[in-house]
């Protein structure tokens, strides 16, 4: 869509400029605000816009498991990190020429003040209105992915349809499985208030197994994480990217050991297993992929390296 990108362009130019000019907006004399992230690129026939929701610190000895602070430290000094480490939280847009499709939601308000919650933004830098999305495929339900559906209330994707896996939404619009799980109460109370809405409009659909969504879109299960996690692949002319959600949180640790795991999964071995699997499919396979927590745009591909893999990000592009 010409006239998106010429918009995307000239709310960039807004933003840079008013950065620059307005002193309330710094700190102090060097520093700026930093403006929306935007990524877009071409598969096919179609548009791929990699949206920024910000970034949150993560203290990664309260968050991994099935490893040791030794580990933790020595993986991190490979990759010129020190613990905490900055997660991003990305959503990704594709835009087929008729439809308007978004892969998660990003945070919303739910982290508080200043994390997250930036997703308005990026989509508006990048020549969008919330009432374009067609389509919102959440990888999963848990708040980084969920939050942005709703803000104090009110439907922030009005004219949407949202997918999401059966098995997710069954598990965390349950209030009965908070009493008798050891998951947080808090992903139950926060998926009632962001998926629960659009299922009280009609809004929400449920996925079972491989499912297509629209021409050249597809979701695969890939529970593990949570019982519902999807992939979402998309196709069009011959070239593909899959859309991987939370199969990994932190490259520098999981690439190098993918037996890592998180707090957060709801099964951790069975998500241990996913992601073994999964990256040793990606390498095979060569397909690119976009990744929610890997650093903005999240996307590239997977290179097998040692007992491990690592990590190739896509050429940055930017020219007519």
């Amino acid at each position: 869509m010409f006239f998106k990108a010429i918009l995307a362009a000239i709310t960039t130019v807004l933003i840079v400029a008013t950065s620059c000019t307005s002193s309330g907006i710094a700190t102090d004399k060097t520093t700026k605000a930093q403006v929306s992230g935007v990524y877009s690129f071409r598969l096919g026939e179609f548009t791929i816009t990699a949206l920024s929701d910000g970034t949150v610190p993560q203290d990664l000895h309260k968050i991994l498991t099935n490893t040791n602070s030794a580990e933790i430290k020595q993986l991190l000094d490979r990759s010129f990190l020190a613990n905490p480490v900055e997660a991003s939280i990305n959503a990704f847009l594709v835009d087929t020429g008729e439809k308007q499709v978004l892969v998660d939601t990003g945070a919303g308000q739910l982290f508080g003040p200043g994390l997250g919650g930036k997703l308005q933004g990026s989509l508006k830098t990048a020549g969008y209105a919330p009432d374009d999305i067609d389509l919102i495929l959440i990888t999963h339900v848990h708040t980084d992915h969920s939050g942005g559906l709703v803000e104090n209330g009110r439907l922030m994707f009005p004219t949407a349809t949202v997918y999401a896996g059966k098995p997710d939404v069954d598990l965390w619009l349950n209030p009965a499985n908070a009493e008798r799980s050891h998951l947080e109460r808090r992903f139950f109370d926060e998926a009632a208030k962001t998926i629960k809405p659009y299922r009280d409009a009609g809004k929400l659909k449920l996925l079972s197994g491989e499912t297509a969504i629209l021409p050249g879109i597809t979701a695969r299960p890939t529970p593990g994480h949570t019982p519902g996690h999807n992939f979402y692949v998309v196709e069009s002319k011959g070239e593909s990217i899959e859309f991987w959600g939370d199969i990994l949180h932190f490259g520098s640790i999981q690439f190098p050991n993918p037996r890592i795991t998180v707090i957060y999964d709801v099964d951790s071995n069975a998500a241990s297993v996913q992601r073994v699997n999964q990256f040793a499919r990606a390498e095979q396979s060569r397909r690119l992929v976009a990744a929610a927590h890997l650093p903005f745009p999240g996307v590239g591909h997977i290179r097998a390296e040692g007992q491990g893999y690592t990590w190739i990000p896509v050429d940055y592009r930017w020219r007519d």
